[in-house]
């Protein structure tokens, strides 16, 4: 086979062409790929460090939560309060950040400050609204709203939890409920939470009561 034979062959050789091909395209391609996953690494450690931030910040929001929650114990609701506000203004991004608005919510519930514990309940639900723990402050805050003369939004709040614990505290809810509706001039409404307690939770303790209130109502209990 004479050279130029040869090399003709070699030309077409599909292996070849395959080479050129990907050659071309590493040509074309290379550096976006490049760029692609050094922008991937960069995305990657930025998240690594982040999220190594964010533990060490929430170790020490941990705690300051902790001197707080001892204070609550105590007693001394002001500086619990106290606390627990620059711990959620500080550490607002973390877990225990977070955690310290149900805290200080509490003490303000306790100090008698309806409006500053409605906001710390508000701004802890914004951040973790499911779960048991939710509910807990869900219930705080329907209470807040009832001493707060906000019986609309308790009501709202009291129907809702309704289930979400034991027997007693459903009992409990519908009776705060029907109270709120009293107090806002809508009597069957309150009659008609009042004849649930006594119908799905004539086991517990506000079933004579409610009994009692329902007959106050005019109403005549099943």
């Amino acid at each position: 086979m004479s050279l130029e034979s040869r090399k003709s062959t070699a030309l077409q050789d599909p292996g070849v062409e395959m080479l050129e091909q990907v050659t071309s395209l590493w040509a074309r391609y290379g550096r976006i790929a490049l760029g692609v996953l050094g922008a991937v690494l960069v995305i990657g450690l930025v998240t690594f460090y982040t999220l190594r931030q964010n533990a060490a910040q929430d170790n020490v929001a941990s705690g300051r939560l902790l001197e707080a929650d001892r204070l609550f114990l105590q007693g001394d609701l002001e500086r619990c309060k106290t606390v627990a506000q620059e711990v959620a203004r500080t550490y607002g991004s973390t877990r225990s950040g977070n955690d310290a608005h149900r805290l200080a919510g509490d003490a303000a519930y306790w100090l008698r400050q309806w409006k500053d514990a409605i906001t710390e309940y508000q701004a802890y639900l914004s951040h973790n609204g499911s779960g048991l723990l939710a509910d807990c402050v869900r219930r705080s805050l329907a209470y807040a709203y009832d001493s707060d003369g906000q019986y609309a939004q308790a009501v709202k709040l009291y129907d809702g939890l309704v289930g979400a614990f034991d027997r007693e505290s459903s009992a409990e809810l519908l009776t705060a409920a029907a109270r709120c509706e009293v107090t806002l001039g809508s009597k069957p409404e309150a009659i008609k939470r009042l004849q649930r307690v006594v119908d799905e939770f004539g086991d517990t303790s506000f079933a004579t009561p409610a009994r009692v209130r329902l007959a106050e109502l005019g109403a005549v209990p099943s």
